[in-house]
């Protein structure tokens, strides 16, 4: 039965297509129309993918989205609305509030003595908002009853924009699969459950808790479901808008990111601040977790974020933030572990791209094993509806081998690229022992091979390669590229070196391939790559071995054997802001932009054509102390 897929049209859209239940292929939109999370139809990857599978469009025997109608979304929105303001009518008052008040009297000084890499001290602290602004924002905050009537005003405006995108992409669904002649064959599917789909039937897992978190979806925000031989059962739902995604969204633009893109930021910087601060604050605006369970107090009372990012450092808001997401989802998973008696969980959702909670979940006392699905975001749902399009018997539960599941290009289409570049390149029978030298040189070495990764890790075949040894790495090469980041790059590690160099990675070596997840570093990791280790002494590494990833795997191994050093630097292949780079032209382009000192593009290795000025160049800044 084949299967095409597709996630939801509002943000990085996605084709995947399935055929009893083997993903053949599946990509995002952004990366062929070069626009970062790109949203609509994604036209381009299903004519892609209908060119690489080889499929006809009647051969295709259903097409899966991963929310319901226009429609039935508002009716399911309005229905979480009123559901909420019931709850809210009967709430007390909040002593965060009076905490928050107390905190105000007594005074606060941030502490500023460890330095962010790529955040000036003048940065540390939002600018300050009109003195009328403050004024709303404080009282908005903490008077009680404005808290619980700005969170239903605001609600009432989620809603009326949330349903207006909801029918705008129904009909951008309906034109898109019209135009395919598909119209007919689409089959719609609760959000989560789509998100549950994808992370079970790849995890492995003969039975597991299957948790989703996430903004919103089909009416909640979130799912607990069993998984077993008998499919998906669904165990609990967490009701819109007691929302951790969007917890974490709120706290990513009160802090002058992008939510939705830069959360990750949130992370990195977390780990300088000092949680405690705001901590308590946050916490007691939470409750249900003893039942298995997640209320937000005037959870979209946005103010009250803005409030605390114009009155504390970004670091101390982002570690408290970071702080209660993490034990908020422990507590929810010790309760359903208890409850089921499951020991191995499932985790996908937009929520679970936070490799430091993913770390705690797996850390919890009832948990064995964990599995994050490696696009675990809105793009990989249409994957999850497409696996429940499937008939029972053709649902495997075998582990997910790889994410290689993008294009990949002939050596006539890589060759081209470059001479139309007028870029010099020369061919190698083996092009793997060449990286490694290069590197072993401390050469910066972009490298494209193979299928191109499904998700938003890069990993090892739509990459660029580092040395993992200078720890001022962060702060250069991200300049060079035009990024800032307060998270280290991520290394890519030989998996048989894996317990020398992190602890704790038993249950998680499969998730571990796809970059999804963190652990502390052992003091190997810290003496050889410290560049590739976050101030808490975590890294997010890629367990790279001979099954998931032979060619990357034996650059490894032959650099291993020239550094006695298991372990690079591996960062995405894209320019600031740029999806990471899909095609042979797109990765010359961003070569020579990024100027990058080599271009590891198949069986071919160009230098740069500025090799020799780029090199002096960076010499001569390491001279200087500023890089």
């Amino acid at each position: 039965m084949r299967v095409l897929g597709i996630s939801p049209l509002d943000k990085d859209a996605t084709a995947s297509f399935v055929e009893d239940g083997q993903i053949l292929f599946a990509c995002g939109e952004e990366r062929l129309s070069r626009t970062k999370l790109q949203d609509g139809f994604p036209m381009r990857a299903v004519k892609m993918g209908l060119e690489r599978t080889g499929w006809e469009i009647d051969s295709i025997d259903a097409v899966a989205y991963s929310f319901f109608d226009g429609q039935t979304e508002t009716r399911l929105m309005n229905e979480a609305m009123h559901h909420d303001f019931a709850y809210h009518s009967s709430s007390g008052t909040s002593e965060s509030l009076q905490e928050l008040a107390r905190i105000h009297r007594s005074g606060y000084t941030p502490d500023f003595s460890t330095s962010i890499p790529g955040l000036a001290e003048s940065e540390e602290m939002m600018p300050p908002k009109a003195w009328c602004k403050q004024q709303i924002y404080r009282l908005a905050t903490l008077s009680p009853k404005l808290d619980t009537r700005l969170h239903r005003r605001n609600f009432r405006e989620w809603v009326r924009v949330a349903s207006a995108d909801h029918h705008l992409r129904t009909e951008q669904l309906t034109e898109g699969l019209r135009e395919l002649g598909l119209l007919e064959k689409l089959q719609r599917f609760n959000h989560h459950l789509c998100h549950a789909a994808n992370a079970y039937y790849c995890s492995g897992f003969d039975d597991a808790l299957v948790m989703s978190f996430d903004g919103y979806g089909s009416g909640n925000c979130g799912a607990i479901y069993r998984g077993g031989k008998g499919g998906l059962e669904k165990l609990h739902e967490f009701s819109f808008p007691n929302s951790l995604g969007q917890f974490y969204e709120y706290v990513t633009s009160a802090l002058g990111f992008r939510p939705g893109r830069h959360e990750g930021k949130i992370v990195g910087l977390a780990a300088y601040g000092d949680p405690t601060i705001l901590g308590p604050v946050l916490r007691e605006r939470f409750t249900g977790m003893d039942q298995g369970d997640i209320r937000i107090r005037a959870a979209t009372n946005f103010y009250f974020t803005r409030m605390l990012a114009q009155t504390f450092s970004k670091r101390d808001v982002a570690a408290a933030y970071q702080r209660i997401l993490e034990e908020v989802v422990q507590e929810v998973a010790d309760f359903w572990t208890r409850k089921t008696g499951l020991r191995n969980v499932c985790l996908s959702g937009g929520v679970n791209a936070n490799v430091k909670l993913n770390q705690r979940i797996h850390e919890c006392d009832g948990v064995d094993s964990v599995f994050v699905y490696p696009n675990m975001g809105d793009g990989g749902c249409g994957t999850g509806a497409a696996l429940l399009a499937l008939k029972m018997p053709c649902v495997s539960t075998e582990p997910l081998a790889d994410a290689y599941l993008g294009p990949d290009f002939s050596d006539q289409e890589i060759e081209n690229a470059l001479r139309a570049a007028n870029v010099q390149f020369t061919k190698h029978d083996d092009i793997e022992s060449e990286i490694a030298n290069r590197l072993a040189e401390n050469r910066i070495v972009a490298r494209f091979n193979g299928r191109m990764e499904y998700g938003p890790r890069a990993l090892g075949n739509r990459s660029i390669l580092y040395p993992a040894q200078d720890p001022e790495v962060n702060l250069w090469l991200n300049h060079q590229l035009g990024r800032t980041e307060f998270m280290p790059f991520a290394p890519a590690a030989i998996a048989d070196e894996a317990n020398s160099l992190f602890k704790g990675i038993g249950g998680a070596e499969k998730t571990a391939e796809f970059m999804t997840i963190t652990f502390d570093c052992t003091e190997e990791m810290k003496k050889l790559c410290p560049a590739a280790v976050h101030v808490d002494g975590t890294a997010r590494p890629q367990l790279v071995s001979a099954v998931s990833n032979p060619s990357f795997y034996r650059i490894l191994t032959a650099y291993h054997r020239l550094t006695g050093i298991p372990a690079v630097i591996n960062t995405s292949f894209n320019m600031h802001e740029e999806p990471i780079v899909a095609s042979p032209d797109d990765a010359v382009r961003a070569f020579l932009q990024g100027r990058i000192d080599l271009l590891a593009i198949g069986a071919y290795l160009a230098p740069h054509p500025s090799l020799s000025e780029i090199s002096q160049e960076r010499s001569q800044e390491f001279a200087a102390g500023s890089p």
